[in-house]
């Protein structure tokens, strides 16, 4: 599976990847005693960005890049928030890093949309790099806790 095809595969997997990783977090939280309500945001937004691609992609690859900016930048916000208040766990300045960068990203790639030929090949690369900055903070959040 090559070209665009691979590409929106990986952009409709990315979202059910974030939904599983809240979940887990939601998880977690709750067994250490911390508030869960973040998470549901992440949860809820991530489950609509897949419906939201599914739609969009009958629609075209402008109408795919519309939905997954506005879902860059609202979860790069969200996270950006949630990375912030849990600072103190330790091990966020990479999540808080990436949502900063998928917060302008998202930008971009609604921006790229009203282009003459809009690609999916950016968002790709932009799920592939969100998902090496999800694999940092957790091997750092991990460490973090086995210190603690």
């Amino acid at each position: 599976m090559e070209g665009p095809t691979a590409r929106l595969t990986l952009l409709a997997v990315y979202p059910l990847f974030d939904v599983a990783c809240a979940v887990v977090d939601v998880r977690s939280t709750r067994a250490n005693g911390g508030p869960v309500r973040d998470p549901y945001a992440n949860i809820a937004l991530s489950s609509l960005t897949g419906i939201g691609l599914a739609v969009a992609a009958t629609s075209g690859i402008p109408a795919v890049l519309r939905v997954w900016g506005a879902r860059a930048v609202t979860a790069g916000i969200v996270q950006l928030v949630v990375g912030a208040t849990r600072r103190r766990l330790g091990g966020r300045w990479v999540m808080i890093a990436g949502d900063a960068i998928s917060t302008v990203a998202g930008a971009s790639f609604f921006a790229q949309a009203g282009k003459d030929g809009a690609s999916v090949g950016a968002p790709a690369g932009y799920a592939f790099l969100g998902g090496a900055f999800f694999l940092a903070s957790a091997f750092r959040l991990g460490r973090a806790g086995r210190e603690a």
